[in-house]
């Protein structure tokens, strides 16, 4: 259950990028709902790959590669995903860090609320 509210509210986050950016582009719910299916996978079994294999690179540059390595997935995703568009690699970029941003603070927000009122030790 927590797994598809992730997922629900992740959507809502990549609609909140498509809204706040004007160079990606949401054809609806049910296109966020598959991208943001897509990106998670993406971010689960590609990511770490290309991660290890650029290594060096993340190393020297402080860790900064990795803004490069999720704004070119973001932006693969948007090249591959029919109803969800991404215009170029700079607004892959920012919409990636937009859309961490969002989905983050959306979960912190929810499953803070959920987890206080569950942990709550007063009779």
């Amino acid at each position: 259950m927590k797994l598809l509210l992730i997922w629900l509210l992740n959507a809502l986050a990549l609609l909140t990028v498509a809204y706040v950016l004007p160079g990606i582009r949401v054809d609806g719910f049910t296109a966020a709902l598959v991208a943001a299916l897509i990106l998670g996978l993406i971010n689960t079994l590609i990511r770490p790959l290309l991660i290890l294999l650029t290594l060096p690179v993340t190393v020297v540059t402080l860790g900064l590669f990795i803004l490069v390595i999720n704004g070119l997935l973001f932006w693969f995703a948007g090249s591959v995903l029919k109803g969800f568009e991404v215009s170029g690699f700079w607004a892959g970029v920012a919409g990636a860090l937009l859309y961490s941003i969002f989905s983050s603070v959306l979960t912190m927000i929810f499953f803070e609320k959920n987890s206080s009122s569950k942990n709550n030790l007063h009779p």
